[in-house]
């Protein structure tokens, strides 16, 4: 039976379940018995005492004093912590699972924003730095004690082998192509490592955002089964019966969308600037690379 034709079933049985409740409830009429004949005579003036009636209720029936099968809630009151201590011990382990799922994925996302910010202010500064006129030697010996970002990491790591190229004396014409063939693959290694290092933990939020909901559908077919299972018990489709079960299932169907949703949106969100980021990366190496090519071609002859 798929998961549309429990819902349709469901549904027919709370639309039923009031019509059925009210049969139930209506007493069945008994044989009816021959009316009595009116007493005559000096008896007939004689009228028969009548019990004097029973005391309202005093509750307030309307605040919730009526109550769910099994000593539950007060019907009309919805607690989650109640819901969740009710649930069986399979639905509380997907809810478990569930808000570890979206607290760490919270944690994720503003760990990122915090960081992807930062990176975007430093790259900035060191970019006015980088072309202020300052000459590479200041900024190489101003910056290379503290890389605390991935363009000052790249500039350090061209500009240190390009430092190792004229440890023995100006390169010759014929060094210059192998020279430059270095400085370019100190850069890229520099960009693929810390560009693996923005990415780090975006894959715990994809895994979040594909999987959740999948995890919620499981609590939902659990709770729709658990639905069944008590109207199997107790022959009875009321919803005092019924409604625990579909509470559970869409309990958890909720909190498989609340994990998911913001994971799916802000993984988006950081593989877009983390891609920006990293093309700004490349357009600075190249930039750089340009620049101590020219000044090797000038050295070298």
């Amino acid at each position: 039976m798929t998961v549309k034709s429990l819902v349709a079933l469901l549904l027919l049985l709370i639309v039923a379940s009031p019509a059925m409740a009210q049969l139930q409830m209506a007493p069945a009429p008994g044989p009816q018995s021959a009316p009595e004949a009116a007493p005559s005579g000096a008896g007939s003036a004689v009228t028969q005492e009548l019990a004097p009636p029973s005391a309202a209720p005093t509750g307030d029936v309307a605040s919730g004093g009526l109550t769910a099968i099994g000593g539950a809630a007060p019907v009309g009151s919805f607690d989650l912590v109640s819901l969740f201590l009710t649930a069986g011990i399979v639905v509380k382990a997907v809810m478990v699972m569930l808000l570890f799922a979206s607290l760490w994925s919270w944690a994720i996302i503003f760990n990122k924003w915090l960081a992807l910010g930062a990176l975007k202010r430093k790259a900035a500064k060191f970019e006015k730095l980088f072309w202020s006129g300052q000459s590479l030697d200041e900024l190489y010996s101003q910056i290379a004690p503290k890389t605390d970002h991935p363009m000052a990491a790249t500039f350090t790591a061209a500009l240190r082998e390009w430092r190792r190229a004229f440890e023995n004396g100006n390169p010759r014409e014929s060094q210059v192509a192998g020279v430059k063939e270095r400085i370019e693959k100190a850069m890229n290694v520099t960009i693929l490592r810390e560009t693996d290092g923005l990415e780090r933990q975006l894959g715990f939020l994809a895994t979040v955002g594909s999987v959740s909901p999948f995890i919620g559908l499981f609590g939902t077919v659990w709770g729709i089964m658990n639905a069944f299972s008590a109207i199997a018990a107790r022959h009875d489709t009321t919803l005092a019966v019924v409604a625990p079960g579909i509470a559970e299932a869409l309990f958890t169907t909720a909190m498989g969308l609340l994990a998911a949703v913001p994971a799916v949106i802000f993984y988006n969100r950081f593989v877009n600037e983390i891609g920006r980021y990293v093309n700004r990366l490349d357009a600075f190496a190249d930039e750089f690379s340009a620049i101590l090519s020219r000044q090797l071609e000038e050295k070298a002859k």
